[in-house]
């Protein structure tokens, strides 16, 4: 499709064409049905054939042990900001989070809410302009958990590695960088992510959490709020968001038909390096927002060297088809979102684009 736009949104983002392609030859009637899988019944056996063997691609691309629950919820990572302390928040324990920027600084806030939390490591003092290193990271004996939030869409900042937590499990929002890059699952407690960036269409929240922690939820909970509840029922309690976990089987399909997690973090690298390099190569034109140790593989944010010339930036851009790039009003500036579904063709675009916007305007 030549129409097709520069998709560069934070979220929802870019989708494959093939995967949309697919959806679309099989919305009115899906696998001879005589129904779209929206119309049928949760409880079907078609439809838990795609549930559960979304669950199926997900451990293997993920590389999930056997130890621990796949769970496909509702209310985004916000929802899990609080539905985490309260199944893992002891009254007589704290919380500790590592703070990045603005989305570990809504995490912390709701955890608050719930129950003592404690701030084990801060970037604040960088402006989030990086994550707060590895050997800042204080974590008391007694704490419940560790939080961190594995990469800032906003800031555009990503951990490159992880703390090792010892015996207090380590719990991560890794909605914008949730199968971008192989990770050690079995270094975490809990792990979330919003499907809207890399996995699929907004809707569906994944969870992968060990299995003794989801049987530690406290039974005065709401059957809703309680891990344990989705676990026995597998995710399917309540009715899910079945097309959307129907999307995000595609999606599973499309990574592991492109050679996997470990291959698609290959293309992210060298996507990003496209923009990078441009920005680093500019003179001054550009400049990098996150510094250069904490830069992210998902979102690129950037300055010019005044407002008007970023407006214009804006302007040109949409002008020649790039959708998305207009920094967040917390930050301003520029932001190029490259998600697994963004395509190198588009990076490569925007690169050639920023160069000519430099030369006519430098």
């Amino acid at each position: 499709m030549s129409n097709r736009a520069y998709n560069f949104n934070a979220g929802p983002a870019a989708l494959p064409l093939e995967v949309l392609q697919q959806a679309q030859e099989q919305f009115v009637e899906f696998n001879g049905a005589g129904m779209s899988i929206m119309e049928m019944s949760h409880r079907s056996a078609a439809y838990e054939q795609v549930h559960n063997e979304a669950q199926s691609l997900l451990r293997e691309l993920f590389g999930i042990p056997d130890n621990y629950h796949v769970l496909f919820l509702q209310g985004g990572a916000s929802m899990q900001f609080a539905m985490l302390p309260m199944n893992l928040l002891a009254p007589s324990r704290a919380a500790a989070y590592a703070i990045s920027g603005n989305w570990a600084n809504k995490a912390v806030k709701e955890a608050r809410l719930i129950g003592e939390t404690i701030v084990a490591a801060s970037s604040e003092g960088d402006g989030y302009r990086r994550t707060p290193a590895i050997t800042d990271i204080v974590i008391p004996d007694d704490a419940a958990y560790v939080h961190v939030t594995s990469n800032e869409t906003i800031e555009g900042t990503q951990y490159q590695a992880f703390p090792d937590t010892g015996n207090v499990p380590l719990a991560a929002d890794m909605s914008s960088d949730i199968l971008s890059r192989p990770v050690d699952v079995s270094k975490f407690g809990v792990i979330y992510a919003g499907a809207q960036k890399n996995l699929g269409p907004s809707g569906v929240t994944l969870v992968v959490i060990r299995n003794d922690l989801a049987a530690a939820s406290p039974k005065s909970l709401p059957s809703m709020l309680r891990y344990e509840t989705h676990v026995k029922n597998n995710s399917l309690y309540n009715t899910p968001p079945s097309f959307a976990i129907y999307m995000v089987n595609l999606m599973l399909k499309w990574i592991r038909s492109n050679g996997g997690v470990g291959e698609l973090a290959k293309v992210n690298q060298a996507k990003t390096a496209l923009i990078y390099d441009t920005i680093d190569n500019s003179g001054g034109f550009y400049t990098g927002f996150a510094l250069p140790e904490s830069r992210s593989r998902m979102n690129v944010t950037f300055r010019i060297r005044n407002e008007e010339l970023e407006k214009l930036f804006i302007k040109e851009s949409e002008q020649q088809g790039f959708i998305g790039l207009k920094g967040h009003r917390d930050v301003g500036g520029l932001r190029a979102s490259v998600y697994n579904a963004v395509p190198m063709a588009s990076c490569q675009a925007l690169a050639q684009f920023m160069i000519d916007f430099q030369r006519r305007n430098g």
